[in-house]
């Protein structure tokens, strides 16, 4: 079977150019490893580097490059501008070249789901993010008016502010994108309660199949290995990203209720940075309440880096206003961490019994859920055997593989 990725990322192809995956996108790379396996797998995906198509390993990549100038990238930015069809030839060249049996694009951030009006090969959109629900929970935590009005005399700030909201006009024009392609779809590879509710709503003529997400390789090999640490510090850890809907105020105002009742707490925040502007926003919104010498923000982290942060910690915080099934908060669950989660999106489907689901917004929750978490750890060692063994039934290589080879299979049979 030929089967044609249209992706987000490179995937298996960073290590072609040489360079290394941070942050996002790292589970598609692992999907990529196991599936080329068992099909004739060929990944198109935009890409820096202007690189004719090429084979590495078992996969056949076709980096989609688009050079930038200086007028182009002001043009972008001034006018929001968001692609719609203008590369949509370019899609159909490869499409002509590979001739698949079956097209799957991974996410509707990307305008590739416009070939589904052009080819009569079977197109299968796999649901990521859903960027309408997105940008509908863009400013929450803080609200539109507190980020425009509250920081109207701070020039500064709002010039950086106003960069946001030509971001959030970015989203809106995503959206519309996303609500054309999805209401063309006939098939949707999802894998929460959450993007099944939705997607029968933004693509009601479409059958949905439920295949879970592979982890990245280092999270099998240390799946379990977490401990409970003897310190008297409690070290708290959160992957997340520089956006308003992340939930970065709650986790910050959590980190002020734990210290304020006297728990010395060192928060590490990776895909963060100092510079970045949700943490000056954050700063502002908090004022007093913004605890800065319990912080670690880590920036942008391998990996190898990410999993050495998880073991060090001593539970997981996942705070967003908005996810679907964050792959950040299943890897911290396969090393074994305790965790709580924010009720947002996908994750109570995707949250072991055991750990804690808490309503987003709500940092006095969430600080009484990491204190009942802690009090509990060294009792809880049974508890965490089953914990992992749901874990490792949801992310088993070999059960995945075989239920999306068999979706392709079922997908093909019904064109």
């Amino acid at each position: 079977m030929r089967v044609l990725w249209f992706a987000n990322t490179p995937c298996n192809a960073d290590e072609y150019f040489n360079s290394e995956l941070r942050g996002t996108g790292g589970w598609l790379k692992a999907l990529d490893i196991e599936l080329q396996e068992h099909v004739e797998l060929h990944i198109a995906f935009y890409s820096k580097y202007n690189a004719e198509p090429f084979r590495y390993k078992k996969t056949t990549y076709y980096p989609i490059f688009m050079k930038k100038t200086f007028l182009s990238k002001t043009y972008e930015w001034v006018t929001n501008h968001v692609i719609f069809k203008e590369h949509l030839d370019i899609y159909l060249k490869i499409i002509d070249h590979v001739k698949p049996d079956i097209i799957h694009v991974h996410g509707t951030e990307n305008p590739f789901g416009y070939i589904i009006e052009k080819i009569n090969v079977p197109v299968v959109i796999s649901i990521q993010g859903i960027i309408t629900t997105y940008y509908h929970k863009y400013f929450t935590g803080f609200g539109r008016k507190y980020l425009y009005i509250n920081n109207f005399r701070n020039k500064k700030l709002l010039g950086i502010l106003q960069n946001y909201s030509k971001k959030y006009k970015f989203f809106y024009k995503m959206m519309i994108r996303e609500k054309e392609i999805l209401s063309r779809c006939k098939y949707i590879i999802g894998r929460t309660d959450w993007d099944y509710y939705t997607t029968r709503i933004l693509a009601p003529n479409s059958k949905y199949y439920h295949v879970d997400e592979i982890l990245r390789k280092s999270f099998y090999d240390n799946a379990g290995k977490w401990q409970p640490h003897n310190r008297n510090k409690l070290v708290v850890f959160t992957t997340t990203g520089p956006s308003f809907y992340k939930g970065l105020e709650t986790a910050c105002q959590a980190l002020w209720e734990l210290q304020n009742i006297g728990i010395d707490v060192e928060w590490r925040f990776a895909g963060i940075q100092e510079s970045d502007l949700i943490v000056r926003v954050v700063k502002k919104y908090l004022g007093t309440k913004y605890y800065g010498k319990g912080i670690k923000y880590l920036g942008s982290l391998n990996e190898k880096e990410l999993v050495e942060q998880l073991l060090d910690a001593d539970v997981y915080v996942m705070p967003s206003h908005i996810e679907n099934s964050p792959n950040s908060l299943c890897e911290a669950q396969m090393l074994g961490l305790p965790c709580v989660a924010t009720h947002a999106g996908g994750t109570k489907s995707i949250l072991n019994e055991g750990n804690i689901l808490i309503q987003d917004g709500d940092p006095w929750a969430m600080a009484g859920a990491i204190t009942n978490l802690i009090s509990k750890t060294n009792l809880n060692f049974k508890n965490k055997i089953k914990i992992n063994e749901e874990t490792f039934k949801r992310h088993d290589k070999n059960k995945i593989i075989k239920n999306l080879v068999d979706t392709y299979l079922q997908i093909i049979k019904n064109e």
